[in-house]
Order: C-alpha cells, then structure tokens, then sequence
C-alpha cells in the first residue's frame, strides 16, 4: 500500500471536533451577537424591536433566512470563495495535475472552471435582482426567478435539478472528508471494512453543521465563512511552503518538465470543464444565496470578482502539487501502483504528523464551509412560498434533513467524487439555457422585423428541458452505451437508456475524452434552441393570451395547507412577449421596492406597462 499513514484515530478524532465545535460556536455567537445589534439599533430609533434569536429559531425572518442586502464586497468575496472550496478540492485539479496526458490544460481547465461560475453570477445576479425587484417579488433562490417569470411548473423543475445538483455535491463532500479521514488514521478507502469509521466522520459533520445552520440561520453562516476563507487561505500558503522546501518532495526542472505538458487531450477535459461546472454552478442555490445578500449590485460584481481569484489561486496550488508528486514517482502513477487522484497526499507523507493535523484542519474547514452553504441552499429553494403562506419553516428543515439521511447513506458507497460530480454536470447542462433564456422579455426583432424570436413560454422552456434530457439519451446510443462501468474498478453504476449519463466513456480519467466533451456542448445548444422552437410552436396552437399565461395554477400544492398572508408576493407570475409584460395575479405596490438597496449602476426598468390580470390561481 503506498500510503502509509498511521495518525492515531484520537488525534484525528480531536481535530474533527474541535473545528466543528468552534464553527458552532462562532455561528451561534454571530447569530446572538446580530440580533442584539438589530435590537439595539431599533431601540436607539425608539423602533419596535424584533426578533430575539429563539424567536428567529422558531418564526424565520427574511434577514434570517437570506441575509438580504447586508454582506458588503469583502464579506461577498471571502464567503464565495469559502464556501466554493469544498474537501473536493484536494482529488479535483490534483488529479489533473498528476495525469500527463491532462496536465497543464487540465489543472489550468478545472482551476478557471472553477472561479468562471463568479463571473457568470457578477453579470448575472444584478440582472435577476432588479427583475425581482421590478416584479415586486422577493427572491431567496433561482427558483423564485423561474416562478416570477415562468410559473409553478418551471420553479418545480429548477427546484429538483438544484436540489439533485447540491444533493450529489453533498454526498461528494461527505464521501472526501470520510476518506481523507480512514487515510490519515491508516484505514482502507476502498474495502467495507471501515464503513462504520468513515460513517461516524460524515455523521459527525453533518450533524454540526446542520445544527447551526437551523439555528443561526444565513447570516452566521456567512459570517462563519470569513473565518473559515481566512484560515484556508492561511494554511494553504503555509503547506505550498511545507511541501516544496521538503528534501523528499524535491525535483529537478527536467523531472518537472516531464510531468508538464500542454496536450490536446488536456484542452479538451478544459472545454468540458467549462461547460460543466458553470451549467451546474447556476444551480447551486448557495452562491444564489450570496446574490440576495449583497447589499448593492456594485458590492456583488466586485465581491464576485474577487471570490473568483481566489478559487483560482487554490485550485491552480493543488493543480502544481499534483504535478509536482508525479513528477517525484513518474513509474509508480503510470502502473497505478500509486492514484491520481491521490497525489497530494503522496506529498504530505513524509512531512511528518504536525503537518497531518493541519491538513485535516484545512480540509475540514473547507467541507464544513461547503456543507452548511449547501444546507442553506437546499432550505433556500422552500423559503418564499413556505414565508408567503406562513407556513413553518420547519417543513423546509425537515426536508434539509431529508437530504442529508441519504447522502450519509450514499458517502458510504464511495463512488468516485469526479464522477458523482460529472453525472449532476450533466442534468444541470439540460436545464441552463431555457432556464437562463427566461431574461429575454420580449421578443427579438431581426432583419427590420421579417425574424422574430419569441420570448420563452412556460411550456416552451419546460420542454426545451426535456429536450436536453432527450439529447443526453440519444447521445448514449449513438455511441453504443447500455451499460454504466467504472473502466478502472468494474463497478456498475446503471444499467439501460440513462447509463450514459454517468459518462463512462472508457477513458483515463472521467472528463476525458472528445466524447463527453461534444455531449456537454450538444446537450446545452439542444435544450437552448428547442426552448424557442417549442416556444414558436405554442404560441401558434395556443396563442398569445393563453401561451403567456402559467401552466398550473400559482397556489397550486400550498393554498390547502396556509391562507395566503396577502402580501402580493407568491400569487404573481409575470408573463411576457410580443412587446408586453403582463403580471398574473394580485400585487401590492409598497412591497415592489422590498427592502433591497440599490444603486446607480442598476438596470432601469423598461417602459413597458404593466397590465393586472385576474389571478389564477
């Protein structure tokens, strides 16, 4: 067994503790500490005061569950950045780096990949925010945006693709940090064996972080993320120090040489990687929620940006201490005698216990960070329509907890990260573009008017969805795919028609491969263009009128479970096209400028009049 590490299981034990204790704490203290100021501050405006902390626990404020408008720039950068690097991290651009035939396109593919979603949210999220805004909708996911701007069926469905995106990204943090943790204390990864060891870790991580989360709400969470960026970014300049200034790990230029190199095979893992990870980003509700906690546009685009570089910087270090352990045992990776994908640790060996201990410092705050905002991002998608029909947001958290009773179960399985990551890629690719395509509000005009491209319907984007799903399936048998197997190990993973969305093209590494690099360009431009064609062809059946309108009713699943609190919010579905926005259902004027501050470089709304509807609801 080439690692042989041997931490006692004590020590690892006290490291995983303490770092989950003291980010209870924090957020709890966060979360006491914000209520007094907000008490104190409407008590110094002779105001009536608010919430206390239990009873922000047991009736959710809007501040409580989004944070709205309160993170400045810096808070916005470091929080992204923290939250975005998950315990992954340590197989993702490591892999890369110690995979010749990947190497510098590969690390330098997986790094920007990585930072690009940011920038897709600088240019995108004030878009979203001043639509809500216009709309007098309050957002607390992009699911809300699909409700306001298609209707109930388009919210269900990015509903399920974002909880089906964080819910895989959930089972690959809790399977990273069970395995780091069996490695460090010199138990099997791959046997079952230490099942109950790695259960125990992820048990652990989920319980504490689900714990404060429920308690202190969005606002701890990004006040927590501070912290934890803060000593990520600490301990991985010091370990960058540690392992290139130890004898063992050292290498000549030549060797180094050797294992750098810019190949096709690289280029195209990088194309796919772009594609990938900015389809499935768009779906994670925990970078959504940093959008509405930003206190202006201006503070989330240079937030954004920032939280961008660092990704990058992180993800590129990890990249080079993957090539750097190749380059140290080229004969041992290329027999597989030693894995890729766990070359950073092949590193950290012989750099002695100390700097075991800090690893485990880093790569639990980093999963920790990551799985609180996921659990903030799955409770995210229930939040409007359960507060809009003052329902208990005790719903929301026992669906959070549902979620993570079976990734718990599933980290156990031990699939492979990249792999787990890849297959949720791929659902999200299906979905971006008619979801995305929502922003276009009225119909675009070419050639002086002779093409026009309509603006999407409910029905022409839910079907330009399953249009992409129907891609990914032809794409499997025109390639021959009937069967999900891991190349390296055997292990099937599905059988039949949606086999091929596992990507099991039989290449060296997961993301290798032109094959899976033309699914991912096909199944995105699919969806996109059949979200106008079905769009053309439903306002041709069913016309303008009934086309624009949403397909099911607005209230539809809650209005028998709450009465509907009238504050104009939820009931509202905003439908557009040929020149007009229409908004179906009730709105109450002095809620359209809902608290969210605003400034000069904001989108003006257009001038296209309002029409109110009769509600359908």
């Amino acid at each position: 067994m080439p690692y042989s590490f041997n931490l006692a299981e004590p020590a690892a034990a006290g490291v995983l503790y303490s770092v989950l204790a003291a980010f209870t704490v924090l957020a709890i203290g966060a979360a006491v500490r914000d209520a007094w100021l907000r008490r104190h501050a409407e008590s110094e405006a002779k105001a009536a005061p608010t919430q206390s902390i239990i009873q922000s626990f047991l009736y959710p404020s809007d501040h409580f569950l989004s944070a709205r408008n309160s993170a400045p720039w810096s808070t916005i950068a470091v929080s992204y950045f923290a939250s975005g690097m998950g315990a992954w991290i340590v197989y993702g651009t490591t892999e890369m780096g110690a995979t010749p035939s990947l190497s510098w396109w590969g690390v330098i593919g997986y790094s920007a990949a990585s930072g690009v979603p940011a920038l897709l949210l600088f240019y995108l999220g004030p878009k979203l925010r001043d639509r809500m805004d216009r709309w007098g909708h309050r957002g607390f996911s992009s699911a809300d945006f699909a409700f306001s701007r298609y209707g109930r069926l388009m919210q269900l469905h990015v509903a399920a693709v974002s909880c089906f995106y964080m819910y895989i990204y959930l089972v690959s943090e809790f399977t990273t940090i069970a395995n780091v943790y069996a490695l460090i204390v010199g138990r099997d990864t791959t046997g079952s064996n230490n099942e109950g060891y790695t259960t125990s870790v992820t048990i652990s991580v989920a319980a504490f972080t689900l714990f404060y989360t429920t308690v202190a709400g969005l606002p701890a969470s990004i006040f927590t993320d501070k912290f934890q960026g803060l000593i990520i970014a600490i301990l991985c300049l010091t370990l960058l120090l540690a392992c290139t200034t130890t004898s063992r790990n050292a290498i000549s230029r030549s060797e180094f040489g050797k294992a750098s190199n810019w190949t096709t095979d690289g280029f195209v893992a990088l194309v796919t990687l772009f594609i990938a990870i900015c389809s499935a980003e768009l779906f994670n509700q925990g970078s959504w929620q940093r959008v509405w906690a930003s206190k202006t546009n201006r503070d989330l685009r240079v937030g954004m940006s920032v939280g961008c570089v660092l990704i990058f910087l992180v993800m590129i270090f990890f990249g080079i201490m993957g090539m750097i352990a190749y380059a140290n045992d080229p004969e041992a990776y290329d027999s597989f005698s030693k894995l890729a994908y766990l070359s950073f640790f092949d590193l950290l060996l012989p750099m002695g216990k100390p700097w075991w201990l800090v690893t485990l410092v880093v790569l639990t705050t980093l999963n920790a960070s990551s799985v609180d905002t996921l659990q903030n991002g799955l409770a995210s998608v229930l939040s409007r329509d359960l507060t809009h029909h003052n329902l208990s947001m005790n719903w929301s958290r026992l669906v959070v907890l549902g979620f993570n009773i079976p990734a718990i179960i599933q980290a156990s399985e031990r699939f492979d990260v990249i792999q787990l990551f890849l297959v949720a890629d791929l659902v999200c690719s299906t979905a971006v573009m008619p979801v995305f395509f929502g922003l276009v509000e009225n119909d675009v005009k070419l050639f002086d008017g002779k093409v026009v491209i309509p603006a999407p319907t409910e029905l022409g984007s839910f079907l330009g969805c399953l249009s992409g799903l129907a891609a990914v399936i032809i794409n499997g048998q025109i390639n021959g795919v009937n069967k999900a197997e891991n190349p390296i190990t055997g292990k099937v993973y599905e059988r039949g028609p949606f086999s091929y969305f596992w990507l099991t093209n039989g290449y060296d590494c997961a993301l290798c491969g032109e094959k899976t690099m033309w699914t991912f360009i096909i199944v995105p431009l699919v969806a996109g263009a059949m979200t106008f064609i079905f769009t053309k062809l439903d306002l041709l059946i069913r016309g303008q009128a009934r086309a624009r309108q949403p397909l099911l009713p607005p209230n539809l699943f809650l209005s028998c479970l709450a009465e509907d609190t009238g504050d104009g919010d939820a009931g509202d579905v905003v439908a557009v096209g040929d020149g007009e926005q229409q908004k179906i259902g009730a709105t109450d004027e002095n809620n359209k400028q809902a608290d969210r501050g605003t400034d000069k470089d904001v989108e003006a709304p257009t001038s296209n009049g309002i029409i109110e509807l009769e509600q359908h609801a």
